[in-house]
């Protein structure tokens, strides 16, 4: 009987990797979770996957994940991601969110230390960051939204400035997060405006230190076309030396999407360390309570009520109803971007996909679900707006290297080679697509029949391989600084 050279091979899939170029027909095969051979011919394996007529990509590196559970990462899984990160809101208490974690999660997962979360804690010795992110399981879902709609109240840690005492142990909490191995430090500014610039300015000088980014969500426009947040980041980046990721430039930029673009190219080419994401979609979501809706929200962000979507009926929101929601708390989704800014972030050469997935509840943004799918079904195949190539390098190789210099792991993650780590998105081009939309978001995306984490099948045929099978090969990423 002849010997079996692989745990499994992958043959006869058109293999795609962004990182060589290379746009061909290959057999892969696996070996200890690992891409062991990279053959012209066919190989030899305890298992075979005929993968004929299928692409064959790197697993998508998701960096701005909110849905850190496992309803969650099934639908991430679904939609071809192998690693789901949140770099924005990120945790405090990194042991306990990795500890949650490990040997239930089906795909790769990790934070950053949050400044939202460690300004909580220092102003009101809570650390949501961690409890936020916890499994959501039984009867958490709902305790966990009531926890969330009180923690956005008008509360100290939203609206005042630290003292230079506080100050000192909000860059405390975060030092001690990067120090277990946080993925940079994450900056909710726009949910801050309590945070002074002194603070602000800590915090970035934190990151420089660690060599990590800061991955920020700016503080809101004055107007859709108001450059000035952008600016104020940058200007920090550059006073300090830290490395900046901007979080969704769409929701965040609006009408000024390609002035904010180019003056990112700028400061790149001045050397300043600086990248950027956007999600396919023309709205964004968050909480109607948050500081993103106080006094004169629709001038600055060009709406009106009727741009609002309540979360739990679908309904549009009146004046009238806008208050009575806001008093109430809850989720809500923000139609407010034009079709043409989106196509400009999916098509600008810097700008990297990233979903800002939402926990998966009814009438949650479609973004949780089907963000990568929609990238490769709307926007390369129906818009040609980017080369297949070029969507798997936003999705997949751009996440990695701009993290691989302080995140060992992601130095074989993104790319398909030898030695790499066997995490792989098998999709069809002709029919992959999103299937969730702002009426029914909790749908699965399709035409993305097998993913593997770890050389480990978590998506097989289509449906979701049980976990109770030995689907749940996850690890957490981690930082070393």
């Amino acid at each position: 009987m002849a010997f079996a050279e692989y745990e499994l091979v992958v043959s006869g899939g058109r293999v795609m990797d962004p990182e060589s170029g290379l746009d061909a027909v290959r057999h892969i095969g696996i070996r200890d979770g690992k891409v062991e051979a990279l053959s012209e011919t066919p190989l030899s394996g305890d298992e075979v996957l005929d993968a004929s007529g299928l692409v064959v990509a790197p697993g998508f590196i998701d960096i701005h994940v909110h849905g850190q559970h496992a309803a969650g990462y099934d639908y991430m899984a679904r939609d071809g991601v192998t690693t789901a990160l949140d770099l924005e809101a990120g945790a405090t208490g990194l042991d306990e969110f990795i500890e949650d974690r490990v040997g239930k999660a089906r795909i790769h997962y990790g934070v950053a230390a949050g400044h939202i979360g460690s300004r909580v804690k220092v102003k009101h010795g809570l650390s949501p960051g961690h409890v936020l992110t916890r499994q959501l399981e039984g009867g958490f879902l709902s305790w966990i939204l009531r926890f969330v709609q009180r923690w956005f109240r008008p509360t100290g840690w939203i609206n005042e400035p630290a003292s230079e005492k506080e100050r000192e142990e909000i860059v405390s909490v975060l030092d001690e997060d990067l120090a277990a191995g946080a993925i940079g430090i994450g900056m909710g500014i726009a949910y801050t405006p309590g945070a002074d610039r002194e603070e602000l300015k800590a915090v970035f000088e934190l990151a420089a230190r660690r060599g990590v980014p800061c991955f920020v969500h700016m503080r809101m426009q004055s107007s859709p076309t108001d450059t000035s947040p952008l600016e104020q980041v940058i200007g920090l980046a550059r006073e300090t030396g830290a490395a900046l990721h901007i979080v969704h430039v769409n929701s965040s930029s609006l009408a000024a999407i390609e002035s904010n673009l180019a003056s990112i190219e700028q400061v790149r080419a001045e050397g300043l360390d600086v990248t950027t994401e956007a999600y396919p979609y023309t709205a964004a979501s968050t909480m109607i309570e948050t500081a993103l809706f106080d006094e004169g929200f629709r001038e600055k962000r060009g709406v009106d009520y009727g741009d609002l979507q309540w979360v739990e009926t679908g309904e549009r929101l009146t004046e009238e109803t806008f208050r009575k929601y806001r008093a109430q708390g809850g989720p809500v989704i923000l139609h407010m971007m034009q079709p043409e800014w989106i196509e400009v972030a999916m098509a600008h050469p810097l700008v990297m996909i990233a979903s800002d997935g939402m926990p998966m509840v009814p009438g949650a943004h479609p973004r949780g679900a089907g963000s990568h799918a929609r990238v490769l079904g709307h926007y390369v195949r129906e818009r040609g707006a980017l080369s297949l190539m070029k969507a798997i390098e936003k999705l997949a190789l751009m996440p990695a290297q701009r993290m691989e210099a302080f995140v060992p792991d992601m130095k074989q993650k993104g790319r398909i080679r030898v030695g790499a780590d066997a995490d792989l998105a098998i999709f069809d081009p002709a029919t992959v697509r999103d299937r969730a939309t702002f009426e029914e978001p909790l749908q699965y995306s399709e035409g993305i029949p097998h993913v593997l984490v770890d050389g480990v099948f978590v998506v097989r045929d289509g449906e979701l391989v049980d976990l109770d099978e030995g689907a749940a090969p996850g690890r957490g990423i981690l930082a070393h600084h």
